[in-house]
């Protein structure tokens, strides 16, 4: 009865995270708290225990409350799609490297392997980079800090806005030539629900990229929010941009050191403007960090 009951008090909760930020740490966890009221609501089905009948309407309510949030991020459009045969595609893999990741050359082997055309990396180390400069030739913007973009072509120009007065976003952002005209890539690292900070990153992040073009952009990073929580919902509608991953859970991809198979939040996330098409969304490999990397192949949208 105690699981039944604790499901549905977060269920509840989670609903107040737009007025309470600190509840929204709850919302994260919307698909754990539905599934422990799943697993009670089955075993009061199928026993005779006391109190069965407290313990199907908390389940029932734990369920719904958590469907309401996590339902329309898998029912929701991640942008128009485009066959695997569109000329112009773009490979782009966010990453969080792990800084204390202690084979790291896995790492580099996997990125070259991919022959992607942008990879973005949270929690960056020069180890990391140096390996991917030496044996890729890649270019990077943002060599010296936690957050890089590697690509193959160096970029063209590195027009960085400027943040509000105490602003604490960490971001890089560059723009790269292609054949149909330039790209803004922009790669940012957010803070755990829990900081005091996050809601001022959350406005900084809107303003700095409601200050570039973003037709052709490509926004990328840990959010360290779930799609289901009020962080995200909320820049999911104001940043102008299409979230392509959609329920692609990254973390935690290890406990204890040791691969972990069923990550359960979706806290990476790739977005990109109204001028890309999405081909195909993936989830890569374990390499040593808490987060699964996440590959997202773009194409142009064809104008009729």
């Amino acid at each position: 009865m105690v699981g039944a009951v604790v499901a549905a008090l977060a269920g509840v909760l989670s609903h107040g995270a737009g007025f309470y930020p600190w509840l929204d740490l709850i919302a994260h966890f919307a698909p754990v708290y539905m599934a422990v009221a799943l697993g009670c609501m089955v075993i009061a089905i199928l026993t005779r225990l006391p109190g069965r009948g407290v313990i199907l309407v908390a389940s029932a309510v734990a369920i719904v409350a958590g469907g309401v949030l996590v339902g329309p991020e898998v029912s929701r459009s991640n942008g128009s799609e485009a066959p695997f045969d569109r000329e112009g595609q773009i490979k782009v893999i966010q990453i969080n490297a792990l800084r204390t990741n202690a084979d790291i050359g896995r790492v580099a082997d996997w990125l070259i392997a991919q022959d992607p055309d942008v990879v973005t990396v949270s929690e960056a180390r020069h180890d990391l980079r140096d390996l991917l400069v030496r044996r890729a030739g890649w270019s990077t913007a943002g060599a010296h800090g936690s957050l890089m973009i590697f690509t193959r072509e160096p970029y063209v120009k590195m027009d960085r806005p400027r943040l509000r007065a105490g602003g604490d976003l960490s971001f890089v952002n560059a723009t790269y030539a292609t054949p149909r005209g330039p790209i803004e890539i922009v790669t940012t690292h957010l803070d755990w629900p829990t900081s005091p900070l996050v809601a001022g990153q959350v406005r900084d992040l809107e303003d700095v990229v409601g200050r570039l073009p973003r037709e052709r952009m490509i926004l990328t990073g840990d959010f360290n929010a779930a799609p289901w929580s009020a962080e995200l919902r909320r820049l999911d509608t104001t940043l102008g941009l299409v979230r392509r991953d959609r329920a692609v859970a990254t973390w935690p991809a290890q406990l204890s050191g040791r691969a972990w198979r069923v990550p359960i939040l979706p806290i990476d996330h790739i977005y990109a403007g109204r001028g890309w098409s999405t081909v195909k969304v993936e989830r890569g490999p374990w390499l040593g960090s808490d987060h699964y990397p996440l590959v997202v192949t773009l194409a142009p949208v064809v104008q009729p």
